[in-house]
């Protein structure tokens, strides 16, 4: 049997696995950006959002568990179960809950120089879309409202985004 080693492969399968690195968790549960980390999920709200982050054209996985940390015995009211983009917001009382804070959750950064710990070089730049929209303002602010589409992107590339539909009954 002959093994082939494919750079390019090898390269896209390092990108794959190591652009998104498992979520740092607040210690302890803390408190974040007012959202808290307890026993059970809360019931008043239970919306869902959906996050795309790409960064020169390729998606950075966002990781399950997000806001789910094991060695606290807790889940946060913002969190993530699988790794398909999907921000569950459940919490025990009615509230704005907004991207900064999931980024908080997640432990990185969101600004106009940084997306989650990719730095934005110069010549790039970063633009955010809510539900196809651009949007103008600090991307940390945007609602994580019913079934929001956020696209986060650094570029260029700044390829032609569709629309996020599979939210299966969420």
């Amino acid at each position: 049997m002959r093994i082939v080693f494919v750079p390019a492969l090898a390269l896209a399968l390092y990108a794959l696995t190591a652009a998104s690195p498992p979520p740092l968790q607040p210690a302890g549960g803390a408190t974040v950006y007012g959202v808290q980390c307890q026993p059970l999920e809360g019931q008043v709200v239970h919306d869902h959002a959906h996050l795309t982050v790409l960064i020169k054209g390729s998606p950075l996985p966002i990781p399950s568990d997000v806001g789910r940390p094991a060695a606290a015995g807790c889940i946060y009211w913002l969190h993530t179960h699988a790794d398909d983009g999907i921000i569950h917001v459940e919490a025990p009382t009615k509230r704005t809950f907004t991207l900064g804070a999931f980024f908080a959750l997640w432990g990185r950064p969101l600004s106009p120089a940084d997306v989650a710990g990719v730095p934005v070089a110069a010549g790039e730049h970063l633009r955010a879309y809510l539900n196809g929209r651009a949007w103008e303002r600090d991307p940390g602010a945007i609602t994580l409202a019913p079934h929001a589409d956020i696209v986060i992107e650094v570029g260029p590339p700044f390829p032609k985004q569709r629309p996020f539909t599979a939210w299966n009954g969420l």
